[in-house]
């Protein structure tokens, strides 16, 4: 194997010595004894054969995902009731312990200094109670730098009016899917009381590329018509031309309606095409929608609260400096190695 490895370096290597494009595992495969190949092919085949059974373990996870969903709803609602303010919790519902001392004793002072102002207001003003936790959605919108960016100003008054946003997973014996929903409280924009968007997947090794799999991808989505009323529709906007006839030479001025930014763009996306062939901008496009639909699934609709306080953005900075660390460390590694290879090179050898 050492005559081997040494054949292989001396590939990617030129004339000059140095060092050249890394050797495709076509060729170092190529190297390899008839008999030696032949035993690889085996192992490949098993390979195979894993990744068969790895999706077929994430199809029962996907089911497991499913049961699990009907566990946390009924928490889902509760949480949209006291959104929306249906429901008032109880003072024991809103106990909440934290284990941070300092801030506890800041909003205790805080606290304080509010009861003597809320008291010298009282004698002027009349007492508020908003409902429930206005703006409870939109803040989270504008909090994610991933949502914000799709968020436009004539968005917002829309949003304002968004109860809840829900994910439901395919049914049992279906192609694996799943469905967000953003229910809506009766508003003067469109007659839609929930807006759809589905994600199909797939769990299953491609058969021209079967070592790629790493588990369900999202293949392709699917939005849903919004049922706009006169107006009001935020993804288009007018805009007024005018033309002048090339015989008379006389000018007329025409109302022509043209795509706007948007986030209900959202609800009609792009779609995949069948035979995978696309445009680098619709394929990033693409991408960005599966990337935002999961964020969703995976993050803000079960952990809503600690986006709408910040929490959870705490945390992904976090997450993200740690990975940033690490790439860091990664390349320093590198770098010495590299060091390492220039203090041992001797330019007479």
């Amino acid at each position: 194997m050492d005559a081997i490895k040494g054949k292989a370096d001396q590939g990617m290597q030129n004339q000059g010595g140095q060092m050249d494009k890394p050797v495709s595992f076509h060729f170092l495969e190529s190297m390899l004894p008839k008999a030696v190949k032949r035993r690889v092919h085996a192992l490949k085949r098993l390979q195979v054969q894993c990744a068969n059974i790895e999706a077929k373990f994430y199809e029962e996870v996907h089911e497991l995902e499913r049961k699990y969903a009907a566990l946390y709803q009924p928490l889902f609602d509760k949480r949209r009731d006291i959104v929306t303010g249906t429901v008032e919790p109880t003072d024991e519902e809103c106990e909440w312990q934290s284990d941070r001392e300092e801030e506890e004793e800041l909003a205790e002072a805080v606290k304080e200094k509010a009861t003597i102002e809320d008291a010298k207001k009282e004698e002027t003003t009349p007492v508020e109670d908003p409902k429930g936790i206005p703006e409870f959605w939109i803040t989270i919108f504008k909090s994610v730098d991933m949502l914000s960016d799709m968020l436009q100003e004539h968005d917002e008054p829309i949003l304002k009016h968004l109860k809840d946003i829900q994910v439901k997973f395919s049914e049992p014996g279906q192609p694996m899917s799943f469905t967000l929903e953003f229910h809506f409280e009766p508003n003067g924009f469109f007659n839609n009381a929930v807006l759809t968007k589905v994600y199909k997947m797939k769990s299953e090794p491609d058969a021209s590329e079967p070592f790629n799999f790493e588990g369900p991808e999202i293949i392709d989505c699917e939005g849903c018509q919004i049922d706009w009323h006169k107006g009001k529709d935020v993804t288009v906007k007018t805009i007024k031309k005018k033309q002048k006839h090339k015989g008379r030479g006389t000018v007329r001025t025409v109302t022509k309606q043209v795509p706007n930014d948007s986030f209900f763009n959202f609800f009609n996306p792009v779609k995949a095409s069948p035979d995978g062939e696309m445009d680098e901008d619709s394929e990033f496009t693409l991408a960005t929608d599966f990337e935002i639909g999961h964020f969703f699934r995976e993050r803000i609709i079960p952990r809503a609260v600690l986006y709408f306080t910040g929490e959870a953005l705490e945390d992904d900075e976090s997450f993200e400096e740690e990975e940033l660390e690490e790439g860091d460390e990664e390349q320093d590694e590198e770098g010495d190695e590299d060091d390492d290879d220039d203090g041992d090179f001797d330019p007479k050898a």
